[in-house]
């Protein structure tokens, strides 16, 4: 009995030797979902509701026309739609279209 499983343990060693890294996919794939990484709106999934982390863009007027809009830090808000470049968003229960450079100054 003592062959069998020497014979075995020895392949295991062999393949770690020729290069094999087992189980380094998940490895990497925990530390990037540990990594905290700010996203906007312009990549976000459909359908699904973000909280607003923040507005990041150097024109005041974008801000402010955000800030009316309802999106400000804290705030609920989901995407539903892209056509184009026109994003469909839902923000306090109703529905507003804006543009991509919009989309992206929002951080979610």
């Amino acid at each position: 009995m003592e062959n069998i499983f020497s014979q075995y343990r020895g392949m295991g060693k062999m393949k770690k030797r020729q290069g094999h890294n087992f189980g380094f996919g998940r490895q990497k794939r925990h530390r990037a979902s540990c990594l905290k990484v700010e996203e906007s709106l312009a990549s976000a999934f459909l359908d699904k509701e973000y909280i607003i982390k923040g507005i990041e863009t150097s024109n005041e007027d974008m801000k402010d026309f955000l800030f009316t809009l309802g999106c400000y830090e804290g705030q609920a808000i989901t995407l539903i739609s892209i056509l184009s470049d026109q994003y469909v968003i839902v923000v306090k229960d109703a529905r507003y279209s804006i543009d991509k450079n919009l989309a992206s100054s929002i951080i979610i």
